[in-house]
This record gives C-alpha cells, sequence and structure tokens, in this order.
C-alpha cells in the first residue's frame, strides 16, 4: 500500500508524528514491533512513576502520625499489587495511544520495520510473512534501549535492567545501583522506599551529573538521609554473580572494594536502536551510534528523516514529541520555528523531585557570562513547612547584564510541576525583574520563584 508517510516506532516521537502528519492530511501508517506508545508509555516514564507514586503513598502512612493521623496496626507495601497498578497504568495509557490513532484513520502495522529502498519498508512478524510498504517519506522514530558494559553483563536475574526493575516478583534486601541519572536515581529512591538496602554508583565526582552542583549536593543530602549508601568518582571493574550474592568490585579515589548485594541494577544509559533497520544499505550516515540529520531532521537520504533518541539531541520523549511535530509540519511545507535545545525541561521524580532548564550556574560561567545568583530554601516556604517537605531550594541563574534568566534549578517538592513556567519566561524573554514583580499565590512552593529572584537582586523578604 502506498502511504504519504510512514513511521517506525510508535513512542513519543513515533506516535506524536503519526498523528500530526493525519492532521495535516497525509496518508499515514505507523509500524511497531512491540506494544503502541513504545518504551514510554510501556516500560519507561509512565509505569516508573506509577511505581514511585505507589512509594510515595507508603512514606506518607509511614509518617502519618506527623501530620496528626493515627493508623493502628501499622502499614506494608505489597510489591506484587504494586506492580500490577504500575502495570494497569501502563497499559491503559498505550491503549489511549492506540485509540488517538485509530481515532485519527493512522494504520497501525505489528511487525519489525526494515528499510529496503529509499521509499520502502519491510515488515516482519514473527507469525506472518514479510509485507512491503511505501510511502514518499518515512521518519525514523526506534527509540533506545538500556546500555551494556561489558563489566556487567545483563543476565536478567542478578544484574538486571530497567525492565526487570519494574517489575519485581519481590524486592531483593541490597543492590546495587550503576549510574545515577534520572533512571538510576529514581529506582534507587524506589527500591531503598521499599526497604532494600540501596549502593549508589556513579563514576562521575556527583550523582545526577548533569544537574546543577547544588542540587546534586541536595539530593546527596537527602539520599543519604534515607539510608542510601552512594559511591561517587567511581567505577565498576566487574561482578561476580557465581555465588548466593552478587560480588561487585568497585574502583574508587580510596582505593578497591567489593560490595556484596542480591541484585545489581545497570543504569549506565541509553542505546539508540539504529541496528538492523536497514541504515547501512541505504547508506545512512550514523555519527557516534546516532543516526546524523540536519536542522530539518533529514537524513542524508532524501524522503528520509529520523527524531528522538536515535539523534544527537536529548533523549528524552518531550523532546521526541516535539521534534515530530517539527519534522512533519516542516515535511508539510510550513514555516517551522528552530526547537531551541537549550531550553528543554529536565525533570528527575525522586523524593525530593529535581527540575531544570537552561544553564546551570557552572556552564554560564563558563560561557563567559557574568552570572548572578538567586537561592530560596525550602526551609523557608510556607507551603513546603506545612506539607513536611522541608528538603529543597529554587536557584535562578541570571546573566547580571542583560538580566537573561540563563537556567534555573529547582530541587524539593513538586518541582516537576513548575518549571514549565521558567520554561516559558525563557521562550519569550521574560528578565529576572519580571519575575520579581509577578505576583505569585500564597502560600505556593511556586512562590520560591518569586522569592529566588529577589534573592538574586538583594531584596528577598522572607529570608
Amino acid at each position: 500500500m502506498q502511504y504519504d508517510l510512514i513511521i517506525i516506532g510508535s513512542g513519543p516521537g513515533g506516535y506524536v508524528a503519526a498523528i500530526r502528519a493525519s492532521q495535516l492530511g497525509m496518508k499515514t501508517a505507523i509500524i511497531e514491533k512491540a506494544e503502541v506508545g513504545g518504551i514510554c508509555l510501556n516500560w519507561g516514564c509512565i509505569p516508573t512513576k506509577a511505581l514511585l507514586k505507589s512509594v510515595q503513598v507508603f512514606e506518607y502512612a509511614q509518617h502519618a502520625a506527623e501530620y496528626g493521623i493515627e493508623i493502628s496496626g501499622g502499614v506494608k507495601p505489597n510489591i506484587k499489587k504494586i506492580v500490577e497498578r504500575s502495570r494497569g497504568v501502563a497499559a491503559g495509557m498505550s491503549k489511549g495511544v492506540d485509540y488517538l490513532l485509530k481515532k485519527n484513520k493512522i494504520d497501525i502495522i505489528q511487525g519489525f520495520g526494515k528499510l529496503a529502498a529509499k521509499n520502502t519498508v519491510e515488515v516482519s512478524a514473527d507469525s506472518k510473512e514479510k509485507q512491503t510498504v511505501t510511502a514518499k517519506n518515512i521518519i525514523l522514530a526506534t527509540g533506545a534501549r538500556s546500555r551494556v558494559l561489558p563489566s556487567m553483563p545483563i543476565d536478567g536475574k542478578k544484574i538486571i535492567g530497567y525492565r526487570q526493575a519494574l517489575v519485581p516478583e519481590n524486592c531483593p534486601k541490597s543492590m546495587v545501583v550503576v549510574g545515577s541519572g534520572a533512571i538510576g536515581s529514581e529506582l534507587a529512591y524506589f527500591y531503598n522506599a521499599m526497604g532494600t538496602q540501596v549502593t549508589l554508583v556513579e563514576y562521575l565526582p556527583n550523582i545526577v551529573p548533569l544537574e546543577d552542583e547544588d542540587v546534586s549536593a541536595q539530593l546527596s543530602r537527602s539520599f543519604r538521609k534515607a539510608g542510601i549508601k552512594i559511591m561517587t568518582g567511581a567505577s565498576t571493574e566487574s561482578v561476580d554473580t557465581s555465588g548466593d550474592l552478587c560480588k561487585v568490585r568497585i574502583q574508587s579515589k580510596k582505593g578497591t572494594e567489593t560490595v556484596e548485594c542480591e541484585v545489581v541494577l545497570s543504569a549506565v544509559g541509553i542505546s539508540a536502536n539504529i541496528e538492523g533497520i536497514g541504515l547501512e544499505e541505504l547508506g545512512i550516515e550514523v555519527e557516534c551510534g546516532k543516526i546524523k540529520v540536519d536542522k530539518a531532521y533529514r537524513t542524508n537520504v532524501e524522503g528520509i528523516y529520523a527524531i528522538g533518541d536515535i539523534i544527537n539531541t536529548q533523549a528524552l520523549a518531550h523532546v521526541a514529541s516535539a521534534e515530530a511535530i517539527a519534522c512533519v509540519e516542516k515535511l508539510a511545507g510550513l514555516d517551522v520555528k528552530p526547537i531551541n535545545y537549550n531550553n528543554i525541561p529536565g525533570c528527575t521524580y525522586t523524593t525530593p523531585e529535581i527540575a531544570s532548564v537552561g544553564y546551570t550556574e557552572k556552564a554560564a560561567i563558563e560561557k563567559g557570562y557574568e552570572v548572578k545568583v538567586g537561592k530560596f530554601p525550602y526551609t523557608a516556604s510556607g507551603k513546603a513547612n506545612a506539607a513536611g517537605a522541608r528538603d529543597g531550594f529554587v536557584k535562578l541563574a541570571l546573566d547580571a547584564k542583560t538580566d537573561e534568566v540563563l537556567g534555573a534549578h529547582f530541587i524539593g517538592a513538586n518541582v516537576t510541576e513548575m518549571i514549565g513556567g521558567i520554561v516559558m519566561a525563557r521562550n519569550k524573554g521574560i528578565k529576572g525583574v519580571d519575575i520579581i514583580k509577578s505576583i505569585f499565590p500564597h502560600p505556593t512552593m511556586s512562590e520560591a520563584i518569586m522569592e529566588a529572584a529577589t534573592a538574586a537582586y538583594g531584596e528577598v523578604v522572607h529570608l
């Protein structure tokens, strides 16, 4: 069958591209080898947040007496039901995407898609003969998977990746988590809160290494207070799984030590899913494991585009969706404003939460900016105190010469719901003084943004 557009992959890049293309009048098909919605909906963002919500409720219940609530008999988590809820949420979201695709008259072709020619895709499914579909244009949106280190080959039992970590049959007594990015930190928090003794190992000097150093330091304090052991500047040399316990050999500045645990979770980043999809046969350029594209997401082969985790931009679901819309609209001939990749928010859903956008203080200084910093702690926030969530702060980095908001770095309760305001402010060129003159509702966590801005100008009242 001939289409205007074929998309390989139905994650946040693929399905958004398909729906936008259909809205613009293109006859569209989407090819998916597994569940509709891709990794994000089924094995990433959504089920992880469901697990984290369950453990947050558990922690609230554990501390109910601090809020004046008496719970007789104590509380305990049921891992089976927690996982069932998480999988149910993921399944519901996947069905929702399936509905949206059908509502927009998009053909869903089940199977593994491989480029056979510049306008042709060959689809293989387990129990069916291969089929061939053609289109004027093709978008590759095949996403990514867990990266595997040679020193830690994932066996799915003693050394696991994030997929296995999302569906445990029981919680191990001890776990070493290797890698402290969003996935590693979120799952370290989850398992620790469930009663597992967690050791978090990070190769770089700070955990959540892409975040502002002050944010990293605060999360380290919060994690250590919760009982998580943190090892930074440390590399995992080997894992011996021959005995009942894993023996993890870790090299750090202090020397080499062996940490024993029941399970090792490898959370050392991702690898793009670009193998076996026909890139080599068509001569599509790849660099450092990612597909090379121009500003319109075109590969070097006419009519073939790529978006999301398989290109060299931030590997985030909302980035893939934004690229999908930009790519399709450009393809349709619309006037499309390029994405500002320095204004992409990032969120980590630990407790406390992390949210950030723009330059860190260190990066801004290295870029040559004269930086003015304003910081307001949650310990001085009325709402944070009332909520019993005093860990955290709001930090703004401003250009001392132009008043531009160079970056925002939040850690604390509800900050992932607050960062969007700064993204819009930066899009519209809002200055630091504009934030000061904006009236925020009281009492809220969000008024800490205004307070941080006043702190940058030496005008803070509540600190």
